[in-house]
Order: C-alpha cells, then sequence, then structure tokens
C-alpha cells in the first residue's frame, strides 16, 4: 500500500517594493515579482521600474552638436534662471540702495572684494529700466540657441566667464582708486553675443545680422554716456573666445578639455585683474 506525501504550502511571491502586495508577473530582466505599480512596458512582456532605471543610467546621454549633455526637455531653464534672478535682484534694489552698494563694481574695492566682478554683473541700474529691459531681451534673444547648442552646464560656463572678463577688462581701464561704479549683464550679453557669432559661422550659417547687432550697441557704448563699452568689449572677446575653442572637435566631444578651455580664460581675466590690482599697483 502506497500514498502520496502532502505537498508542502508555497509561499506567494510578492514585489520587493511593496511587500504586501502579491504579484504572480515577473520582470523578464532580473525575474522578480512586479506589482502593477512597478511594472514598465518593455519590448517583450514587462520590466520592474528598477532595471528601466539601471538602464536608463547605463545608457550614453545624447550630446548637443557643441559637445554638452542634452537636457531631457527643450526649455531654457539657465537662460531663465538668468533673468529671474536678475528680475528678483532688481526689484531689491528698488527696495534698498543696499543692494545696489553691497554688489556693484567699482575698482577701489575690486582687490577686497572681489566677487563683485561677478555680483554686478547681476544688478543693473535702478533708475533706468531700459538697462535691465534691454539686456534681459537681448539674452532671450540669443540664449535659447545657445544654451540648446552647448548644453546648459557649458552654456552658464559661458556666460558666467564672459561677465568676468567684462568686468576684469572695464577695471583694466580705470585707475585703481576710482569709486566709479558699474553694473549690468552687458559684458555677458555681449559675450553671447560673440559666441552666436563664431557657433552660426561654424555651422555655416549667415551671421550678417547679429555682427549687425554687435555694431551698432558698439556705437551706442561711445555716443551715450556712462556705458561701460570696456565691459562689452572684454565680453565679446572672451564669448567669441570660448565659442571657438568649445566648436574645435577636440574640445567638444572631450568633458575634461573643453572644461579646461573654460577655466583657462577664467584664469587668464583674473590673472589680468591681479597683474593690474596686486602686483602693479
Amino acid at each position: 500500500m502506497s500514498w502520496d506525501r502532502p505537498t508542502e504550502a508555497t509561499e506567494a511571491p510578492v514585489c520587493p517594493r511593496h511587500p504586501d502586495r502579491v504579484s504572480y508577473v515577473r520582470c523578464q530582466r532580473c525575474q522578480r515579482p512586479a506589482c502593477p505599480d512597478c511594472q514598465r512596458p518593455a519590448a517583450v512582456g514587462i520590466q520592474c521600474v528598477d532595471c528601466v532605471r539601471e538602464a536608463e543610467r547605463a545608457m550614453p546621454r545624447e550630446r548637443t552638436p557643441g559637445g554638452g549633455r542634452a537636457a531631457r526637455s527643450g526649455t531654457p531653464v539657465v537662460t531663465i534662471a538668468i533673468m529671474v534672478i536678475c528680475g528678483l535682484v532688481y526689484l531689491g534694489e528698488l527696495t534698498t540702495d543696499q543692494v545696489y552698494r553691497e554688489g556693484a563694481l567699482a575698482a577701489f574695492i575690486a582687490t577686497s572684494e572681489p566677487w563683485r566682478l561677478l555680483t554686478s554683473a547681476f544688478l543693473h541700474a535702478p533708475n533706468q529700466i531700459f538697462h535691465i529691459m534691454f539686456n534681459m531681451l537681448a539674452l532671450w534673444i540669443v540664449g535659447p540657441q545657445l544654451e540648446m547648442w552647448l548644453g546648459r552646464a557649458r552654456f552658464l560656463g559661458l556666460y558666467l566667464v564672459s561677465a568676468l572678463a567684462g568686468s576684469v577688462t572695464y577695471l583694466l581701464f580705470q585707475p585703481v582708486d576710482s569709486t566709479q561704479g558699474v553694473v549690468g549683464a552687458s559684458g555677458a550679453v555681449f559675450g553671447l553675443f560673440g559666441a552666436i557669432v563664431v557657433v552660426q559661422r561654424h555651422l555655416g550659417r549667415d551671421a550678417s545680422s547679429m555682427l549687425g547687432v554687435i555694431g551698432i550697441n558698439a556705437v551706442i557704448g561711445f555716443v551715450i554716456p556712462n556705458i561701460a563699452w570696456q565691459a562689452h568689449l572684454g565680453g565679446l572677446v572672451a564669448g567669441a573666445a570660448l565659442a571657438a575653442l568649445l566648436s574645435r572637435p577636440r574640445q567638444r566631444d572631450n568633458p575634461t578639455v573643453a572644461w579646461a578651455g573654460i577655466a583657462a580664460v577664467a584664469v587668464l581675466s583674473l590673472a589680468l585683474f591681479a597683474l593690474k590690482f596686486v602686483v602693479l599697483a
């Protein structure tokens, strides 16, 4: 006489991310159970959310034409952020004159408070609303194009280094004890002007319209008083140089070399600043 042994109860499979949920559907990649909330459609069957994220991290990120990391959306986040910051700072200037005093750049205070080389680029003349309006309009016209071509990080690097170069160039033309203050994003904006000309030429496009804009603004800088044409010049040269550097295949395709080039322009600007205000002062 024979008989079968009773079969031991098999524990029901549960989702690793949600242990309170029973799931008989398994991920095609890792074979772990996946509840409906953790299932993602795949070419065959489903994959769990963890495997999908791991695969996304392993995939190489798409690059922009300028070699930067492509953003997942086409929104010019950096351009908008700069405009918002400048707008908020301008409102602060209208509220209290301390904002201007603490951020404006002047030769006599530049060595003791060197951060003004950049903070001044986010301030604008509080009694001249057209100052900020024209700069933000120009930024909105050329910023998104360059941000898309370079990538967000490289675009921000170009903007800040152009602002730095503009501030330093302005100071090079000033006596070391000058108390004349200067503010505005014009140096950085002219850096974008120079960069967009180089990029358009690199892409084989006509850059005459932007060259005309640069020429008109250059004339205005000499005709209208209290315009820091020196900052325009410094930003323009720095922006064009950086765009030319980032357009070269070696710098474009190698992030380390590209950022080394951006850092080199920043270091050169600071070296010129130190030469006049520390070594020769």
